[in-house]
């Protein structure tokens, strides 16, 4: 892990306490409190709108916060902002590459302007390290997306951050060009960087994060490891998968009479508690051929991170 100094080998990466944010009459953030440890991967969950890229700007010095506090490699984001700007490093959702340059062209200016003594020996190395050495010499307008993404994040490398802040850094990829970016995010936490990752993708924060937070309507509503989060979801339960929001809908009303069920209306899918019980288990599909309602699909699962975001969402939902 990378250190400016001595002191600098206890505690937290990132602190945020009370942390609050409205624009106009719309309150975006309402109290977040949260710390991330040194070389940690903590991802940041929730739907859009929930307020992810706010605290990620308000983090990154580049929106102030109304209230609250948050200190970023222990400096306070508001007293010391060139310093916070200093030990991080960002990359948003969108790659912010040069296409006209190279892939060398790209990471020499960067060098030059974060004052490098040898931009050409970073570049080569970055290439290197990021599997670019043989596009190094193209324009990046002739870059894939998994490519430009590589680029992108070696971009944010150079000065060596000691924590580097990713803003759905998968969103547009395919399967194999996101499995790419899983290994590289591993890899930088395992060489002691700290990675702030939001994200949609629930199976990327199960896959990458040590700690996970889920932001709801600009509070934090859960956290911990996944496995800690799947906790809470019981674990017998199947999945239906229904034709239409009509057909979702008739199989709501006439399964939650008897059983604890979650509703998806993206997938047309239903999570139905059984706590793995047959009996259960057939008792839900009686119902159903009673009310003539013939699921496309089922399942018998485990609790994933989707079960639990669906829950908690759900919750807060039939609270309000």
């Amino acid at each position: 892990m990378i250190r400016k100094n001595k002191e600098d080998t206890v505690g937290e990466a990132i602190t945020v306490a009370g942390l609050k944010k409205s624009y106009g009459n719309n309150d975006v953030l309402k109290g977040v409190e949260f710390a991330v440890g040194k070389g940690e991967i903590f991802a940041l969950l929730g739907s859009n709108g929930a307020g992810k890229t706010t605290i990620i700007n308000i983090l990154t010095t580049l929106t102030k916060a109304d209230g609250g506090t948050a200190t970023v490699g222990g400096f306070d984001v508001l007293r010391a902002p060139d310093k916070v700007r200093s030990s991080i490093s960002l990359t948003g959702q969108f790659a912010a590459v040069d296409d006209i340059l190279t892939a060398r062209e790209n990471l020499e200016l960067i060098s030059d302007l974060r004052h490098i003594d040898s931009p050409a020996q970073t570049a080569i190395n970055l290439l290197n390290k990021f599997d670019l050495t043989e596009a190094a010499d193209r324009r990046v307008a002739t870059f894939s997306g998994g490519m430009r993404r590589r680029l992108d994040i070696a971009m944010s490398l150079i000065g060596n951050p000691s924590i580097i802040f990713l803003d759905e850094p998968t969103t547009g990829l395919d399967p194999e060009a996101r499995n790419d970016m899983w290994r590289t995010i591993k890899q930088l936490a395992k060489n002691g960087t700290t990675i702030f990752l939001t994200t949609q993708y629930l199976e990327e924060a199960d896959e990458l994060a040590d700690t996970i937070v889920l932001l709801h309507r600009g509070k934090i509503v859960v956290s911990g490891t996944a496995n800690e989060l799947k906790k809470l979801v019981p674990s017998g339960s199947v999945e239906l998968t229904f034709h239409n929001q009509k057909q979702l809908g008739a199989a709501m009303s006439v399964l939650r009479e008897r059983f604890e069920v979650t509703r998806s209306d993206q997938n047309n899918l239903v999570l139905i508690v059984t706590a793995d019980a047959a009996s259960q288990i057939a008792e839900l599909f009686v119902q159903l051929r009673d009310a003539k309602i013939e699921p496309t699909n089922f399942s018998q699962k485990t609790p994933t991170l989707d079960d639990v975001f669906f829950k908690i969402i759900g919750d807060k939902k039939e609270e309000k």
